[in-house]
């Protein structure tokens, strides 16, 4: 049984394949959101329902935020500036929100936090990034949260991770201590 040409499928059974893909993306959405509320974590979820839609203010794109970026429910990479991402002590694991105004402009927002918690660890740089290790684990830190705080190699700084993330890669800086 060989594959068949596109010409060789009916237009019926096209457009009911698309249906049930819609479909099953629809299904799929509603729960992710619904274990989204029920965990409240995002840990488990890719993207929110309804991740992309349009509004008068312009595009509204949903995302987690993975330490540095959001990734859109598409996979795509959108890169939060990291002044906003380490005043406003991002964890990896947040649900984010960007707008695109209609004239270009990007503004992102935190809509759903991850549980936290905080820990002390030691600050230390390897192949030009800054990481703090924390009872054994390595945490990846913005270098604007490194020099907001004024830290050196070695100095102590009190991190926020996601709590019920124990392979989370990224570290939000809290405070130099």
């Amino acid at each position: 049984m060989g594959i068949a040409r596109m010409s060789e499928i009916p237009e019926k059974q096209i457009k009911r394949l698309r249906s049930l893909i819609t479909e099953a993306e629809t299904n799929l959405a509603a729960a992710k959101e619904m274990l989204f509320s029920i965990l409240g974590d995002g840990e488990s979820i890719s993207a929110p329902r309804d991740a992309v839609s349009e509004a008068p203010d312009g595009k509204i794109i949903e995302g987690i935020f993975d330490g540095q970026n959001m990734i859109g429910p598409d996979g795509k990479v959108y890169s939060v500036p990291a002044n906003y991402a380490s005043k406003s002590k991002l964890v990896e694991g947040d649900l984010m929100k960007l707008i695109i105004a209609p004239d270009g402009r990007s503004v992102f927002k935190q809509i759903g936090p991850v549980e936290r918690r905080t820990a002390i660890g030691k600050l230390f740089t390897r192949d030009g990034k800054y990481y703090v290790e924390v009872a054994g684990h390595e945490y990846e830190v913005l270098y604007a949260s490194v020099t907001y705080f004024h830290l050196r190699e070695g100095d102590e700084a009190s991190v926020i991770i996601p709590a019920d993330n124990p392979d989370a890669a990224w570290a939000a800086i809290e405070s130099a201590i």
